[in-house]
């Protein structure tokens, strides 16, 4: 198909400083396999250090459709939707792909997504149409650390298992941010209302609509998918492709903040499903099976936990292999075990200090206190 016949693309990458492997994450979108796209590559100054990293990659590929967009204008607390705001006016197409400056993309991708989003008219007309397409993250360390080695196995075990089936079912939106596909159209007549309304008013307030209307709101992927799916009644849809999510050094304290905050957010938009997540954590499920079997039946302990962990951890390592194409790399495997005991055995203490603590979270090295749904603001 001839290029101006192929839907165009806006791809959109939000950056502030050095990511792990930030110079092939970034590559990665100029290898893409889609004969009509663009890049736009967004930051709040010049000096920022991934300045440099994208004019060499501009300089490399220049036939690319590639520009930098920098834009310090502040719109609301969120710095990612800040940094976003300017690209999402000026984007070319109806079609935008955000991508995260942490991963890296198969070159295949962006052409199964479109088809996804924008299905050929031979396609059979689904109930709903399709207004989301996302990538399950998958987790690469890039380099050494215990918090990198327990984000490692949360993405690729416990998070990929939960992330598939809620999405599987499709009963609720279920949306990450590493990798969002959808128009810009659609985004223009959500306001996060969350309930149906009318079409948008032609007098409609500068930010009422659009992405501006998720700039208090620190998980804003999330809310775009659920407004996308109650306002306008679309679906999502996960594309066959991951999004390689490079890991760099984290701490131990680094990852249990950073689960603390999400968990702390999801407190005020679900606070029901929050509160049942405890009960599908393999070492609270382990607890509860082997003292009612004792209890009940006599079984011995011990047994009970040899019955319970082997076929957890089977499955782990299935969804493993099922997304990286292979099975759990020999030279890895004992690190990654240790990281994944280190996950299963924090995950209620970090629940706990997460639901019972105060409402504030650190992202970026600024404090918040989380709202209602979700919505943030900055600590003075």
């Amino acid at each position: 198909m001839p290029a101006s016949q192929v839907p165009g693309v806006s791809i959109l990458r939000p950056l502030k400083g050095l990511d792990a492997n930030l110079y092939e994450n970034l590559e990665s979108t100029f290898q893409l396999d889609y004969p009509n796209y663009e890049i736009l590559f967004s930051l709040d100054s010049e000096h920022d250090q991934a300045f440099d990293v994208v004019r060499q990659l501009i300089v490399k590929y220049p036939r690319a459709n590639a520009r930098i967009i920098i834009s310090a204008n502040v719109a609301g607390v969120n710095p990612k939707v800040n940094n976003l705001l300017r690209s999402y006016n000026e984007a070319a197409h109806d079609i935008l792909w955000i991508l995260d400056s942490n991963v890296i993309i198969e070159r295949g991708a962006l052409a199964r997504a479109v088809d996804i989003l924008n299905p050929p008219p031979s396609a059979p007309s689904p109930k709903h149409r399709i207004g989301l397409v996302h990538h399950v993250p998958f987790a690469i360390a890039a380099e050494p650390g215990i918090g990198t080695q327990v984000e490692e196995a949360f993405l690729n075990t416990n998070h990929a298992k939960m992330y598939l089936a809620i999405n599987t079912f499709a009963i609720e939106s279920c949306v990450m941010g590493k990798s969002n596909l959808y128009r810009r159209s659609d985004l223009e007549q959500v306001n996060g209302s969350m309930k149906p309304h009318p079409p948008r008013p032609s007098n409609a307030a500068p930010g009422e609509y659009g992405l501006a209307s998720f700039v208090n709101y620190l998980a804003e992927d999330n809310m775009i998918g659920a407004a996308l799916w109650h306002e306008l009644g679309l679906r999502h849809d996960l594309s066959c492709d991951i999004a390689r999510n490079v890991v760099g050094n984290m701490s131990l304290r680094d990852y249990i903040m950073r689960r603390v905050r999400w968990i702390r957010v999801r407190k005020h938009m679900v606070l029901t499903a929050t509160l049942m997540e405890p009960f599908t954590e393999s070492v609270m499920l382990c607890a509860i099976a082997s003292a009612s079997l004792k209890h009940l039946f006599g079984v011995p302990v011990l047994l009970s936990i040899i019955l319970h962990f082997v076929p957890w951890i089977w499955v782990d390592l299935d969804v493993y292999a099922s997304l990286a194409g292979h099975p759990l790399p020999a030279e890895t495997r004992w690190n990654f075990f240790a990281g994944w005991i280190g996950r299963e055995l924090l995950a209620f203490p970090i629940f706990l200090y997460a639901i019972v603590g105060k409402n504030t979270v650190t992202w970026r090295g600024r404090e918040y206190t989380v709202l209602a749904n979700g919505a943030i603001k900055t600590q003075i």
